[in-house]
């Protein structure tokens, strides 16, 4: 029995520790890490565009034109090919002045003639939207002109300087703005001289009045400014800009 149990004797501790492998073979391989590249950055695409995209023209028949301008910069001539070329689509409203006629100018059609004082009553009676005096004389546009124009389903026009347009920029008619201005001051003045209406004062006194109307022109304060360099192209550029914010 004790032959039995010698046969049975404890191995030796070194027998039963656990084997110990290298490191190399106990740890699986390592994948080398490749750097990661970074792609160069795409422009978006159409269908990624964030920018917002314009709002669209609101073609409103209700809302005055604003024709402004030194004079002798064109004004009369293009708004004269305009209610030409589309009949009973514009309505002129007829402004007051305390001017003298010109030759072929009617009452009640290029402008209603009065006095300074029947003016000076109208303005106490609020009958004016806007009105100044220019070289001396007065000029107003009267709220009931407006509205007959509007109401015969009409488009407005105006056609005040740059005092009647600060006013009714205070207003609430919504009206939208064009300047017609001339390519240089020189030019202007050689065109109002070949009038012959002019005399050395009232000449003075309208070059004066077309610096102050341009200088404010460059503010920004219209809409739209046409250089009237030559009329065909400023009556073209006219049409197609009221085209785009009316029915016309």
């Amino acid at each position: 029995m004790l032959s039995s149990l010698a046969s049975r004797a404890p191995r030796p501790l070194a027998a039963l520790a656990p084997q110990v492998l290298p490191l190399a073979a106990a740890t699986p391989a390592l994948r080398p890490v490749l750097p990661i590249r970074a792609d160069p950055l795409r422009a978006p695409s159409a269908s990624m565009s964030t920018v917002t995209p314009p709002t669209a023209i609101v073609k409103d028949n209700t809302r005055p034109l604003v024709l402004s301008g030194p004079s002798g910069a064109g004004k009369s001539t293009l708004l004269t090919r305009l209610f030409k070329e589309y009949p009973g689509v514009f309505g002129f409203s007829v402004s007051h002045t305390t001017r003298k006629p010109r030759d072929g100018e009617v009452d009640g059609v290029s402008y209603y003639f009065t006095t300074r004082d029947k003016f000076q009553d109208l303005i106490a009676q609020h009958a004016f939207i806007e009105w100044a005096e220019y070289s001396k004389n007065l000029y107003g546009s009267s709220v009931q002109a407006v509205k007959q124009v509007v109401e015969q389903g009409k488009i407005c026009i105006l056609d005040i300087d740059m005092q009647g347009v600060k006013i009714v920029k205070n207003t609430n008619l919504n009206a939208r703005y064009v300047f017609v201005q001339p390519p240089s001051l020189d030019v202007l003045e050689a065109r109002l001289k070949g009038r012959g209406t002019e005399s050395a004062e009232t000449l003075a006194d309208r070059l004066a009045a077309a610096k102050a109307e341009l200088e404010y022109a460059a503010t920004g304060a219209h809409d739209y400014v046409i250089i009237n360099n030559n009329i065909d192209e400023a009556y073209d550029k006219l049409t197609a800009w009221i085209k785009e914010h009316y029915q016309v």
